[in-house]
């Protein structure tokens, strides 16, 4: 049977990725730190997913197992050697964690074999697969690099499930949306994998994607926060809350359009359907979950400031995006390390200088003057 490696037996790995490949005929080696997901991986070999619709329409993932990566080095090295697939689903900040033992298996595997192996990282960020790659490449010496060649390829791609935060009570199961893309980035003929699209260049999608769902669902969770809402869908029965995601979501979009050569019309339907999914009661997504780790979603290449800078360079609107990178710096949940970090920063320094080191915005920027405005008013 083929064979794929997919670093992270989470409920995103268990329930997007992961079961994608199952479906796809492979034997999936889940790989994670997490030893009783790993055990009853290993003595179940099966799972459901269930989607969070009126039916809960369930598929049974077969063809499963796991291997623990911190007492296990050496099977996840072999798993290594004989995959087609590796994958990762594990938080972008991990991806240097696991660098060094994914690049053991790699120098083992090109010594045996030439067979390709196509490595492929599924995280919310900008070019994770390349960041992924230089990590390794800096475990690898020379001799092994200069075997990489046709043999191990590495793909960006762009994810896009929710998958909430949920009570398993010891079982694999995962509750997802219906929802799901996976857009991966390359012009070779690779082995097909259900639900998988193939582009040419991912820009315009990972970029849509990151500034319309993570975008979308930060600003719902930020705002919502400070309404003192539970859920996202209970956020969204708010009507001056929806129309401030709307407003935001078309500033991302107005870069987006121009940018990319979008069509409008399209574009504001997208905006759209992104909203409905996140209605989707069924989630009970909690406002908390979304809006964890404030300081990441923060940074100068994310959801938030991002956008908001390439709008400011194309002399586009970015007033609400500042309200909403506002309304992240008033994330103060005591249970997010982040946040706690983030609020004592806000104290010690002041939202400008914070701003300069957390979002690389300079502190007399017009961004950073937007932002402390908004964020006199919210507070």
């Amino acid at each position: 049977m083929k064979q794929a490696v997919h670093f992270g037996a989470g409920n995103i790995g268990r329930g997007f990725i992961g079961a994608l490949f199952s479906q796809s005929g492979y034997h999936v080696t889940f790989v994670d730190l997490a030893e009783q997901i790993i055990n009853q991986l290993n003595e179940d070999h099966s799972y459901h997913v269930k989607l969070a619709t009126d039916q809960q329409e369930t598929t049974e993932i077969n063809n499963v197992s796991g291997l623990n990566n911190m007492t296990q080095e050496q099977e996840v090295i072999e798993t290594i050697t004989n995959a087609t697939y590796l994958t990762t689903a594990i938080g972008p900040n991990i991806l240097p964690k696991i660098a060094p033992l994914i690049a053991r298996g790699i120098s083992q595997r090109v010594q045996n074999t030439d067979d390709k192996l196509y490595v492929i990282a599924c995280e919310n960020q900008i070019g994770a697969t390349d960041i992924l790659k230089e990590h390794i490449l800096e475990n690898l010496d020379e001799a092994t690099k200069e075997k990489l060649d046709e043999r191990v390829y590495f793909f960006n791609s762009a994810v896009d499930r929710i998958v909430p935060i949920q009570d398993n009570q010891g079982s694999l199961d995962v509750l997802v949306e219906p929802y799901f893309e996976w857009v991966v980035e390359t012009s070779e003929d690779i082995p097909s994998i259900e639900g998988m699209t193939i582009v040419d260049e991912l820009a315009p999608f990972i970029e849509r994607k990151l500034f319309t769902v993570n975008t979308g669902h930060a600003v719902i969770a930020y705002f919502g926060y400070i309404a003192g809402k539970s859920t996202i869908d209970q956020t969204l029965a708010d009507e001056e809350i929806t129309s401030q995601v709307q407003e935001t979501l078309k500033e991302t979009g107005d870069y987006l359009i121009q940018q990319y050569g979008l069509n409008r019309e399209e574009h504001l339907q997208y905006i759209e359907k992104i909203i409905g999914r996140f209605k989707n009661p069924y989630l009970n997504d909690g406002v908390t979950r979304v809006g964890r780790a404030p300081m990441r979603k923060l940074g100068p290449e994310d959801r938030l400031v991002r956008p908001a800078t390439e709008a400011k360079k194309a002399g586009l609107s970015y007033t609400n995006l500042a309200k909403a990178i506002a309304a992240a710096l008033l994330f103060d949940f005591q249970e997010d390390d982040e946040a706690v970090k983030l609020q004592g920063m806000i104290k010690e320094q002041g939202v400008a200088k914070v701003l300069k080191e957390v979002s690389g915005l300079d502190e007399d920027s017009g961004i950073t003057k937007e932002v402390i405005k908004h964020y006199e008013s919210l507070k």
